[in-house]
């Protein structure tokens, strides 16, 4: 596709696959543009692959240091609420020749990588009203 620009690559896939609204493309490319940077400030690491796990995890540190409280509102309204949506619009994008893949990259590497609630929720509520494990029962931890 190198004579289209990405929203028109974007309005393309969105005509075969209405589930994600265009803010959701921009996003994950700007996660994985985001985990890129932060990976390649890692001095151990080989590879300039980025595995589904590791884009799973840059694009929740992405969307809580930009959107903070409003993540996940703004995800869900995007369409986006699960983690094997990313993986979705990201392989719709490797379909339209904008991202590639290894031949061992799956749609399944993006399942079951974080509760939504949890990644985008979670770190903004007070700790009062966080839910308890059951091992956190004693005085101490209250």
């Amino acid at each position: 596709m190198p004579n289209k620009d990405f929203d028109e690559v974007v309005g393309l896939i969105r005509k075969e696959d209405s589930r994600y609204e265009v803010g959701a493309y921009h996003f994950v490319r700007l996660g994985l543009d985001h985990t890129i940077k932060n990976l390649k400030d890692d001095p151990d690491r080989e590879t300039r692959h980025v595995s589904g796990q590791e884009l799973l995890s840059g694009i929740r540190d992405y969307a809580l240091e930009q959107y903070g409280p409003m993540s996940y509102t703004l995800l869900t309204h995007w369409g986006l609420k699960r983690c094997e949506d990313f993986g979705d619009i990201v392989f719709n994008l490797v379909e339209w020749g904008v991202l590639g893949k290894t031949e061992n990259d799956q749609r399944e590497d993006f399942a079951d990588g974080y509760d939504f609630r949890e990644a985008f929720l979670l770190p903004f509520e007070p700790k009062s009203r966080r839910l308890k494990a059951p091992d956190e029962d004693t005085p101490a931890n209250n």
